[in-house]
């Protein structure tokens, strides 16, 4: 049938030319228009020497760990490929030993594998990593992207410094550092760069106390002193902005242009939203189990609640819908006296009654506006290590832990110090000049309507999603390519440069979604 259409389709064509030759010798046809794109120009910009600075958006990291095959696709140097085009040139990176990732202390683990999507989820690849930390490599890096690093360590002495491991110093850094006391900031300027990024600069600044359920940090608010700062607290906005504005001044101080880019919410990351707060579905906990567990434990704790005006802390479970997972929440009323001192006058046992108050005198049920984290999905319906039975199952009849949620309030901390972040990037982009990629709203985008990037909608979805790895916090190599993108756009409008213009852009087609299992 095809060959026949083919063959109608020539001979309805031959018919035509016959009948405009016979009607007349003029020229009927014309050679098609073939547009020409503009020549790639950079611009004001001068890409001969580009280094990029951040944390692990820069390093390329993905799959919860830091790879050959992640470093190849990370944003800045698929930017470097672009660059390479209009002037750019060699752009180094301090590579890791294998597609395992993970890193070796003297032959031991330091940090495991990579995850990998085995059709069912996300599962650590069986391989042990080959990368030894006491390696160090000879630089100068481009890449100058440091997995973990926060605002205020881009200028701390002995953060290379392996002696230091434990007490501040980074392992990523030890490997790439030009010597054990220089600073990150000393490495990249001593390259003279002539053109730069600093990329979600203030991210590790909250991620680690939103990944850790504000369990184990404070909002440091207030307090500049970061010696004072344990690795979960989210760093003071002053703080934030002096150092910051230090690498920015150190970095221009020579003409160098770059761009800089603010911090995404974290809350828009997978990893905070795969899990629903109504997480105990029908039959994850049988019938006979939760009219037990009204009976002997809801309920009571209902009527304690109630009685000290807190009716809707705990309700009883419903048989046929979802039930919200019950949680430990520091910042709730603490009861522990009040249960207590309740089940004595009801005759129970002294111990017990304290057990009673000491496991649920911050217990409450989760609402819509906790956010459960990905950690926690092996966590809801395990047994609690030292709870008595039967209070020990977490989330159901024992309170999940407080590392496992980030409340209401725990989140509107993360947020806050984001937007005071973000404000501060965008100012110090404007007071010099630079190009500015809003990365808090190109990831926003992304988690309500997804982005189309060529023929592909990216979104945060988990998994399915092509924007944010199996980790859910880190992006894909597909992700990064957009990334890259973005800031080529901002690059164009800041600079005069025509990527954009002469079909310089990333194409999504050359960059993958997941990394299998044997790269």
């Amino acid at each position: 049938m095809k060959i026949f259409n083919l063959y109608k389709s020539i001979g309805v064509l031959a018919l035509a030319i016959t009948l405009l030759t016979s009607c007349s010798n003029d020229q009927y046809w014309s050679d098609p228009v073939i547009e020409t794109l503009p020549v790639l120009t950079s611009g004001s910009a001068d890409f001969s020497n580009y280094v990029a600075l951040g944390a692990s958006f820069s390093s390329g990291d993905s799959d919860n760990a830091l790879f050959i095959a992640s470093q190849m696709n990370s944003f800045p140097n698929t930017l470097a490929g672009a660059f390479s085009n209009i002037g750019g040139g060699e752009f180094t990176q301090p590579m890791m030993n294998d597609n395992i990732g993970g890193l070796l202390l003297n032959g031991d683990v330091y940090y495991g594998p990579r995850l990998y999507f085995n059709g069912a989820g996300p599962v650590s690849l069986d391989a042990t990593p080959t990368t030894e930390i006491s390696n160090i490599l000879t630089g100068p890096f481009n890449n100058m992207g440091v997995s973990g690093i926060k605002s205020y360590q881009f200028q701390k002495q002995g953060f290379g410094n392996i002696a230091g491991l434990g007490s501040g110093a980074n392992p990523y850094f030890v490997r790439m550092a030009s010597s054990p006391s220089a600073t990150v900031l000393e490495d990249a300027v001593s390259q003279s760069p002539t053109f730069f990024t600093i990329s979600v600069m203030g991210g590790n600044d909250v991620l680690s106390y939103s990944t850790s359920g504000g369990a184990f940090g404070i909002d440091q608010i207030g307090n500049q002193d970061t010696s004072t700062y344990s690795p979960y607290d989210i760093t003071d906005p002053t703080a934030f902005n002096n150092a910051i504005t230090g690498v920015v001044s150190a970095l221009t101080a020579n003409g160098a242009k770059g761009v800089l880019s603010n911090v995404p919410y974290v809350t828009d990351l997978p990893f905070f939203n795969v899990v629903p707060f109504d997480a105990l579905a029908p039959g994850l906990v049988d019938q006979p189990t939760i009219e037990l567990l009204n009976a002997q434990l809801y309920g009571l704790l209902n009527g304690i609640f109630t009685a000290f005006g807190e009716p809707n802390r705990v309700n009883l479970l419903s048989l046929t819908d979802a039930n919200p997972v019950l949680i430990q929440d520091n910042d709730a009323t603490d009861f522990s006296a009040q249960i207590t001192g309740y089940l004595l006058t009801l005759g129970f046992p002294a111990e017990t009654a304290g057990a009673y108050g000491a496991i649920f005198g911050q217990a409450r049920q989760t609402t819509e506006n906790d956010l459960i984290l990905l950690s926690a999905s092996g966590a809801i319906g395990a047994p609690v290590l030292g709870a008595p039975e039967p209070l020990n199952i977490a989330g159901i009849s024992n309170p999940l832990a407080n590392q496992y949620v980030l409340t209401d309030i725990e989140t509107q901390k993360s947020n806050n110090a984001t937007d005071a972040f973000s404000q501060i990037v965008q100012n110090l982009a404007t007071e010099y000049g630079l190009a500015f990629v809003d990365l808090r709203l190109v990831l926003a985008e992304a988690a309500t309507t997804g982005i189309m990037f060529d023929e592909f909608n990216l979104n945060a979805d988990f998994i399915t999603g092509g924007l944010v790895s199996v980790n859910g916090i880190h992006l894909t190599a597909r992700g990064y390519a957009l990334m890259a993108n973005e800031f080529l756009e901002q690059i164009d409008a800041t600079y005069g440069s025509n990527f954009g213009a002469s079909g310089s852009m990333v194409k999504a087609g050359n960059f993958v979604v997941f990394y299998p299992e044997g790269l």
